[in-house]
């Protein structure tokens, strides 16, 4: 009967690294597109990197982000938003400039977060500010707040 119990308890005692992970949430991956280098915008990456950190996302902790830039070619935009899209991101930030039309033209079921100094609705990036319309979503930034 010992027997029996030591290879049962040996068993259990090696799935318990696989149930461990198992249960473990998934990390979520974000999607950083922005049409200038890393270089150009040091600055405005620290205060998306620090936004995130008070909302309880930490890079490398419990969130990855996906980080792509055009260095300045926007013709490149739509195929890094694509590779995006092929990464499996839960969400894009297409920053600036052509950024948001690369993302919208790489999907329709991730949702995607961007500013802009124009006007969204016609610009042709969402329907209407009160319905965007498919999964895309217009804050407007003050600083490093959400408004």
């Amino acid at each position: 009967m010992r027997r029996r119990q030591f290879i049962a308890g040996l068993g259990s005692a090696a799935t318990w690294p696989m149930v461990a992970r198992a249960q473990q949430p998934a990390v979520p991956v974000i999607g950083f597109l922005h049409p200038r280098s890393r270089a150009d915008i040091t600055a405005r990456l620290a205060d998306f990197q620090n936004g995130l950190r008070e909302t309880g996302f930490v890079e490398g902790q419990n969130a990855t982000i996906e980080y792509r830039f055009a260095e300045g070619e926007t013709a490149r935009l739509p195929a890094l938003a694509a590779d995006l899209v092929r990464q499996g991101v839960k969400v894009i930030v297409a920053a600036q400039g052509a950024a948001p039309d690369a993302a919208k033209l790489a999907t329709t079921t991730i949702p995607i977060v961007f500013n802009t100094a124009g006007d969204p609705v016609s610009g042709g990036l969402v329907a209407s500010l009160n319905r965007p319309g498919g999964s895309r979503h217009q804050q407007r930034w003050v600083g490093s707040k959400a408004v």
